[in-house]
């Protein structure tokens, strides 16, 4: 059975008294929205890495709770947090990855027989893997999370028609990716 108040006024009241230092009702905020946001991450292609962006995400809410202020959706607020933890994610990967192919330079690499490029074409995950990261986002947001665009344009900071544009482009990106799958 459904909770009878609103999920949007619950987390408004449950951050009043997690701004008070209640740990029971940032446990409640925790429970109601971890899954939601270990679907984000890995929609954004951090699946292995998702209950650590979660439970970072987390930790910023409760940091930021003295700030928070429900001027906005509370979904708002935390997929904002979500997103500045994912994008520190991205930056350390980047910096991993450069050390990696440095690495790999030095061994010579193998063939996987092809099966690699049947994976691609099975598995959505990979197609949004080869979106660039601002397309991605907004995809998986809209798309996966079910924001509005005005709550996507407010998490991002970007203007509704960017996020407009964003999602045509990676719509776009990824038929065209599949087309040249399917050649």
């Amino acid at each position: 059975m459904s909770d009878p108040v609103q999920p949007e006024t619950d987390d408004f009241a449950l951050m009043a008294q997690v701004r008070d230092g209640h740990e029971e009702a940032f446990r409640r905020l925790v429970e109601r929205h971890q899954r939601p946001l270990l679907n984000f991450f890995a929609r954004l292609g951090a699946s292995t890495h998702g209950e650590d962006l979660a439970q970072e995400t987390f930790v910023r809410l409760w940091n930021y709770r003295k700030q928070y202020k429900p001027a906005a959706k509370f979904t708002t607020f935390l997929y904002t947090l979500a997103r500045h933890a994912w994008l520190d994610f991205v930056r350390r990967q980047a910096r991993f990855k450069l050390f990696a192919d440095r690495y790999r330079e030095e061994i010579p690499s193998s063939t996987d027989g092809g099966l690699g490029r049947l994976r691609r074409q099975l598995d959505i995950q990979a197609a949004l893997d080869r979106l660039s990261p601002k397309l991605r986002e907004v995809l998986v947001l809209s798309v996966h999370q079910g924001l509005a665009y005005d709550e996507i344009a407010a998490i991002l900071r970007i203007p509704v028609g960017t996020v407009k544009s964003r999602i045509f482009n990676a719509l776009s990106t990824l038929q065209e990716m599949f087309r040249e799958d399917q050649a």
